[in-house]
């Protein structure tokens, strides 16, 4: 550590950065990955899934909203793709469509690695 302060980085970059820690065989809701990156909402983290080029590294699969369930999205064919790579990974779907977040819901990060990171999570992160 150089002893400069950190420099900000865009919400998205964050967004994506906290993404890439949820291990396959796990998911995050939309809105606890806001409450991880912190100053952040859940809507945000969808622009943020949505605005991700083809090919990317963020394994936006993983992200589902807060009732267990993919989101809709205008490409049918993309929520078809966002169940099939969960499936892959071991994530089983009940028959209304949901997963059991008290199985498969990822706890997040340590606190100790968002702060080092520049991260302000909210204070209820781990409760999301």
């Amino acid at each position: 550590m150089t002893g400069e302060p950190l420099q900000p980085i865009p919400t998205y970059e964050r967004i994506y950065e906290v993404v890439r820690l949820i291990p396959p065989g796990r998911v995050a809701t939309y809105g606890q990955v806001a409450s991880i990156v912190g100053n952040c909402t859940a809507r945000m983290v969808g622009y943020a899934m949505a605005a991700l080029p083809p090919g990317s590294d963020v394994p936006w699969q993983r992200v589902i909203n807060a009732q267990g369930k993919i989101s809709l999205r205008a490409d049918s064919a993309g929520n078809a793709r966002q169940r099939q790579l969960l499936e892959e990974e071991g994530i089983s779907f009940d028959a209304q469509g949901r997963v059991n977040l008290r199985q498969v819901r990822w706890r997040g990060p340590q606190l100790d690695w968002l702060l080092e990171q520049g991260y302000d999570p909210a204070p209820s992160w781990r409760e999301e």
